[in-house]
C-alpha cells in the first residue's frame, strides 16, 4: 500500500468492497494519530507544569485526570454514535437520511457539550472533594478544571465532525487539524507557563483555545464538502426521529465511556488515600493509559464503522470479518505498546517530572509494572463493545459494563485494596475486570448476531 493511499486527505472510502485487512489498517493509521494527538493535549499540560512549574502543580492537574476522562469520554461516545449511524446510512445509500441525521446530530452534540460545561463549572469543587483530593492540591485542581470545562462544547463539535468524516472513510482530515491544534497547544502552554508565569490556569487556557481551533477547522471543512456528508449551517435543525436515534445509540455509548471513568473515580480515591509522592507518581504514569487506550481505540472505531457500513449494505460476511480483523489489530497494538512501556517506563515518567524527583518516578513505576502487559486484555472487551454498537446494539453492552467493570471494581477497592493498601493490589483489578467483562460482552455479541441472522432469514 503506497503512502498516497494511506494518508490521502479528504477522500472517502468504500468499506463494503476490497481487502478488510488493508482497508481497516489504512483507515486506522490516521485515526490512530488523531487519537494520540487528542491525548497529547492533556499530556502537554502535565509535562509543561511538571517540568516548568512545580510538583504541586503537576499533582493538581493530575488530580483532575479522572474527571476530564469522564466527561470527554462521554463526548467521544456521542461521537461514536454519530459515526455508526452515519456509516449505516452511507452503506445503505440513504442520501436524505444521511443529510438529515448529520444536521440533527450537530445540534445534539453541541447541546450535550454545553450541558457538560455548565455541570463542570457548577460542581467542580464538589466532584474534586468526592475524589479526596489533597487539600494542598484542590485549589489548583479546581482552577484548572473550571477553565478546561469551557472547552467542552468545542470537544463535542470536534468529535461530532470526526464521527461524520470517519464514517465516510476520511480519517486523514481530522489528523491534519489536530496536528495544527496540537502544535499550537504546546506553543501556548510554554508561553503561558514560562513567559506569563502561569501554571494550572495557563495550560488549561492553552487547551481550550486549541480545542476551539480544531472544532472550527473541522466544521469549516464539512461546510465545503460536496458529498453526502456536506454540512449546511443554514439547514441545521432537529429533523424528525434522528435525535432520538442518536440518543438511543450515542447516549449508551457515552455512558459506557463515562462508566469506566466513574469506576476509576474509586480507584483515584484509593490513590489519593496514599502519600503525596504516590499521587504525583500515579498522575505521571496515568498518562500512558490514555495514550495506549486511544491508539487501540482507532481499531475500535474502525470496527464499528466498517461493521456499520457493511450492515447497511447487507453484507453479513464482511460484518463479522470486520470485527475479527479489528480485534487482532487492537490486541497486537496493546501488547506492543504495553511491552515498550514496561521496559522504558522510567524514561516515559521523566517526561512529566523534574530531574531530581526520582521518588516520584519510582512511585509511578509501581503502577507501570502492573499495567504494562495488561492493556492487550482490554481489546477483547472494548472491540466487542464496538462490534455490538456497529450492529446497533448499545444498551446491553452498557449494562454488562456497569456490572463487570463498575460494580466489580468498586467491590475490589473496598475489599482487596482495603486489605493490602498497596499500588499493586489496586491495579491488579484492571486485568480481572477486563477479563470478566470481555467474556460477558462476547457471549452477548454472539447471541445478538444469531438473533439478527435468524430474523433476516425468516
Amino acid at each position: 500500500m503506497n503512502r498516497k493511499a494511506l494518508f490521502a486527505a479528504g477522500e472517502s472510502m468504500d468499506m463494503t468492497t476490497g481487502s478488510l485487512w488493508k482497508k481497516i489498517f489504512a483507515f486506522s493509521v490516521p485515526l490512530m494519530f488523531s487519537q494520540v494527538l487528542q491525548v497529547l493535549f492533556n499530556m502537554a499540560d502535565v509535562a509543561v507544569v511538571g517540568r516548568f512549574a512545580s510538583a504541586r502543580a503537576l499533582g493538581a492537574v493530575g488530580s483532575t485526570t479522572i474527571l476530564v476522562t469522564l466527561f470527554t469520554g462521554f463526548l467521544i461516545g456521542m461521537g461514536s454514535g454519530v459515526n455508526v449511524i452515519t456509516a449505516q446510512h452511507l452503506g445503505a445509500k440513504e442520501e436524505r437520511k444521511t443529510f438529515e441525521f448529520t444536521h440533527t446530530a450537530l445540534l445534539v452534540c453541541l447541546l450535550t457539550g454545553l450541558l457538560i460545561c455548565a455541570l463542570c463549572l457548577l460542581l467542580a469543587r464538589f466532584m474534586l472533594n468526592l475524589l479526596n483530593t489533597k487539600p494542598e492540591l484542590i485549589d489548583g485542581a479546581e482552577l484548572y478544571f473550571r477553565i478546561y470545562a469551557l472547552g467542552m462544547p468545542a470537544l463535542a463539535l470536534f468529535n461530532y465532525g470526526n464521527g461524520v468524516l470517519s464514517a465516510n472513510g476520511d480519517t486523514s482530515r481530522p489528523l491534519i487539524y489536530l496536528t495544527i491544534a496540537g502544535v499550537a497547544n504546546v506553543i501556548l502552554n510554554l508561553f503561558f507557563v514560562i513567559f506569563c508565569g502561569m501554571a494550572e490556569n495557563g495550560v488549561a487556557l492553552a487547551s481550550i483555545i486549541t480545542q476551539y481551533m480544531s472544532a472550527a477547522m473541522i466544521l469549516w471543512h464539512m461546510s465545503r464538502q460536496h458529498d453526502d456528508c456536506r454540512l449546511s449551517l443554514k439547514k441545521v435543525r432537529f429533523y424528525k426521529g434522528h435525535a432520538r436515534h442518536l440518543l438511543g445509540l450515542g447516549l449508551p455509548a457515552g455512558l459506557q465511556n463515562a462508566i469506566f471513568a466513574i469506576a476509576n473515580l474509586f480507584i483515584q480515591a484509593g490513590v489519593n488515600s496514599l502519600d503525596t509522592v504516590m499521587v504525583e507518581g500515579n498522575s505521571a504514569a496515568a498518562n500512558a493509559d490514555a495514550l495506549i487506550y486511544n491508539v487501540m481505540a482507532a481499531f475500535y472505531t474502525a470496527c464499528s464503522t466498517f461493521m456499520g457500513q457493511n450492515w447497511g449494505a447487507k453484507k453479513q460476511d464482511r460484518v463479522l470479518k470486520s470485527y475479527a480483523v479489528s480485534l487482532i489489530y487492537s490486541f497486537l497494538v496493546g501488547l506492543l505498546l504495553g511491552g515498550l512501556l514496561y521496559f522504558f517506563g522510567e524514561t516515559f515518567l521523566r517526561l512529566f517530572t523534574q530531574d531530581h524527583e526520582t521518588d516520584v518516578v519510582q512511585a509511578g513505576m509501581q503502577r507501570i509494572r502492573i499495567m504494562g502487559f495488561s492493556y492487550c486484555v482490554s481489546a477483547f472487551m472494548d472491540c466487542t463493545i464496538a462490534a455490538s454498537r456497529g450492529i446497533g446494539k448499545s444498551f446491553g453492552p452498557t449494562v454488562i459494563v456497569i456490572l463487570g467493570s463498575c460494580v466489580f471494581r468498586v467491590i475490589w477497592v473496598y475489599t482487596i485494596f482495603a486489605h493490602f493498601h498497596t499500588i499493586p493490589s489496586l491495579y491488579l483489578l484492571y486485568i480481572f475486570s477486563w477479563t470478566i467483562t470481555a467474556a460477558a460482552e462476547i457471549l452477548y455479541f454472539i447471541r445478538c448476531c444469531r438473533r439478527l441472522r435468524t430474523a433476516q432469514t425468516a
